[in-house]
């Protein structure tokens, strides 16, 4: 096969040159030709200075910055724009997944009907308490209405002309969602994930519940979700009223007491909040899509492509290499001086 490996990065200077000496090493087993996208989102520190001393090493690595911080899922969408093979390898940036277990994603595209190959890890890399919030967070995404949730990783390969299904993709994007509307051609494998080594993760407990929840919001299940709700509370209030009825002429005529009236009155009122929270998130979306806002745009790059992350947007040329060396020699300075 031919790959294209994107790689968002952010504070990955001391992990790159590591991780791409391994990528070299196992991609020339396991494909014919292959090149490695090094995404840099806007990290604060030199990463790109890094990136591009390994562009300038070798012609298969191409290093692309972007204007600001877009998050992940914007920085490997820049990355998959720009994929030139027909395989894409998304991976992190931080040496937890193993570049010599690329070959257990590509494998099982042999098959014409898998376009979507997850790696899962065998045995997770993080405590207990996130390992289970993280199931449960999935189990509960996949039966509001996300597909293979519980397959989700950040190290996949999948069919680039995958990207054709992507749509108008403008604003907000998520790979995982975009690629459940692709296609149901998803699989998982088992895969072995090393410790952490450099830096920390920037995703808090917070951020993961979040980052679920945008994407559940992704489809209109949640909105089916708060219509059922609304069914039920008012199965339940009717039920209520035919009961005070009853209670009134069969027994006592004492007006029910205020602790009863207080709880039905929280229940009532957290529904309402609940649904008008989820569709004005929806509202909330469509304002943002409106404004056409792009997924990414470029600051610096290696290669031809889009420069801003719009679907209409024309290729532009790569940038000059005197203004790639002035960006890694400005980042080397500041690097320098905050130490």
């Amino acid at each position: 096969m031919n790959v294209s490996v994107v790689i968002p990065c952010y504070r990955s200077r001391d992990s790159l040159p590591e991780l791409v000496a391994r990528l070299h090493a196992s991609l020339a087993d396991v494909a014919e030709a292959y090149e490695i996208l090094l995404i840099v989102d806007g990290s604060p520190d030199d990463t790109y200075a890094v990136a591009r001393s390994l562009e300038i090493e070798d012609p298969r690595v191409t290093a692309v910055l972007l204007r600001r911080n877009y998050g992940q899922h914007h920085a490997s969408l820049a990355g998959i724009d720009r994929a030139r093979y027909e395989v894409t390898v998304l991976m992190d940036d931080d040496l937890q997944h193993r570049p010599e277990e690329i070959h257990l994603l590509l494998e099982p595209l042999a098959d014409p009907l898998v376009d979507v190959v997850y790696g899962n890890a065998v045995d997770e890399e993080h405590n207990v308490w996130r390992n289970a919030t993280s199931q449960g967070v999935k189990r509960v995404m996949e039966r509001m209405g996300l597909a293979n949730a519980r397959l989700f990783s950040s190290f996949v390969a999948m069919r680039t002309d995958l990207r054709e299904g992507f749509g108008s993709v403008a604003g907000a994007a998520y790979i995982d969602v975009l690629l459940g509307w692709s296609t149901n051609g998803v699989i998982a494998v088992p895969v072995k994930m090393d410790t952490r080594t450099h830096g920390r993760s920037g995703y808090t407990w917070s951020s993961l519940v979040r980052l679920a929840w945008d994407m559940t919001t992704g489809t209109t299940q949640a909105l089916r979700f708060v219509t059922v709700a609304g069914y039920f509370a008012c199965l339940l209030g009717l039920g209520l009223f035919v009961y005070v009825i009853i209670s009134y002429f069969v027994s006592d005529p004492t007006p029910a007491g205020w602790a009863s009236q207080a709880a039905m009155t929280s229940l009532f009122s957290g529904l309402t909040m609940l649904s008008l929270g989820v569709i004005g998130n929806y509202v909330g979306r469509l304002y943002m899509s409106s404004q056409n806002r792009p997924t990414y745009v470029v600051r610096i790059q290696g290669d031809t492509g889009r420069q801003v992350g719009l679907p209409s947007a024309p290729a532009v040329a790569s940038s000059s290499e005197a203004e790639r060396d002035a960006v890694a020699a400005a980042q080397r300075r500041r690097q320098a001086d905050s130490q």
